[in-house]
């Protein structure tokens, strides 16, 4: 399928849209059991002058708020005005749990388990597919935002898989605190692009139902700082600068809460850790009990699990091992 013909005029979902155009388009996949459609919008922006077609995505998890909140932030603020190329934008890929605020589909599945999905499938898996044939073919590279699920906070970071220097130097561009080493999930969008040949960054920060104003800056302003790379960024925008590198990790261990109760944190996420460092209490509600919880390696404090109670083998840190 051509989506750019030789006026270099794009044609997504049957809307063509030239050069120099903006224009929004619901993608339209299924009813609710009422009858009532929903639809995906899809935000679109183009340069007169030819360019990489950047796809930035968000909320393939319904409950992931603040990747919903960049892109949000992309569009109001107008930075997904390119100067060169286009840009696609769409805060909410999965609009049926956004509106339960819900991890899942409807059908109880989740979307980045079911890619490249089927046309006969399941709902997640049917918009699986309509997504990979009418949508993704047409980018160039990928964005794509999420968060650490229920009360798992994730520092600003990075997703990409090991040996792959292009997507490397990216992530560099991007440069968000951390970049962490991570394969591809099985069935997951990230997969399915880079069975495309798509490079996909895949941004992680914050927790689900939660919006932090300092996690969506991190996001905004690794995306400016693509798009100044890619040649992409309006000359009014100042390029956000910052003063180090991103912390490259490539291993990386969960430390578990030996019992259950009570979970206080006692360290700002993000921190380096030393080997025996006090990072937390466990305590009963009855003020008889309460365990010290001492970091198990020396090494960067990656995710908090945030939750006030936890069980006995719940994950409550994610701590680098190896990093550059």
């Amino acid at each position: 399928m051509t989506f750019l013909d030789k006026k270099n005029i794009l044609t997504l979902l049957e809307k063509k849209i030239k050069p120099g155009e903006s224009a929004r388009i619901n993608f339209n996949t299924a009813k609710l059991f009422t009858g009532s459609i929903v639809e995906v919008p899809i935000i679109i922006e183009r340069s007169k002058k030819p360019g990489p077609i950047v796809l930035i995505t968000a909320g393939l998890h319904g409950d992931e708020i603040n990747g919903v909140e960049i892109v949000r932030q992309l569009i109001a603020k107008q930075i997904n005005k390119p100067k060169i190329g286009t840009i696609i934008c769409i805060p909410v890929v999965n609009i049926f749990g956004f509106l339960n605020q819900s991890r899942e589909f409807p059908d109880g599945r989740d979307l980045n388990r079911v890619f490249p999905g089927s046309k006969k499938g399941a709902l997640a898996s049917r918009f699986a597919f309509h997504f990979m044939k009418k949508i993704l073919p047409v980018a160039d590279f990928c964005l794509d935002f999420h968060t650490g699920g229920a009360s798992r906070f994730n520092a600003a970071q990075i997703r990409i898989v090991k040996d792959d220097e292009n997507l490397l130097q990216l992530a560099k561009v991007f440069n968000a605190p951390f970049t962490v080493y991570s394969k591809n999930l099985s069935k997951s969008y990230r997969d399915a692009c880079t069975k495309l040949g798509k490079p996909i960054l895949l941004f992680e920060g914050g927790k689900s139902l939660d919006s932090n104003k300092d996690i969506a800056k991190e996001g905004v302003d690794g995306t400016m700082r693509v798009l100044h790379h890619l040649e992409m960024l309006s000359s009014e925008f100042e390029i956000p600068e910052r003063t180090y590198e991103t912390i490259i990790i490539d291993q990386s261990i969960w430390q578990r809460a030996k019992y259950s109760g009570l979970l206080h944190i006692k360290i700002p996420i993000g921190k380096h850790v030393t080997k025996g460092e006090y990072i937390a209490i466990i305590t009963d509600p009855y003020g008889l009990f309460r365990h010290k919880v001492k970091a198990s390696v020396s090494g960067y404090v990656i995710n908090v699990n945030q939750a006030p109670i936890v069980y006995q083998g719940d994950a409550i840190f994610h701590i680098s091992k190896n990093e550059e």
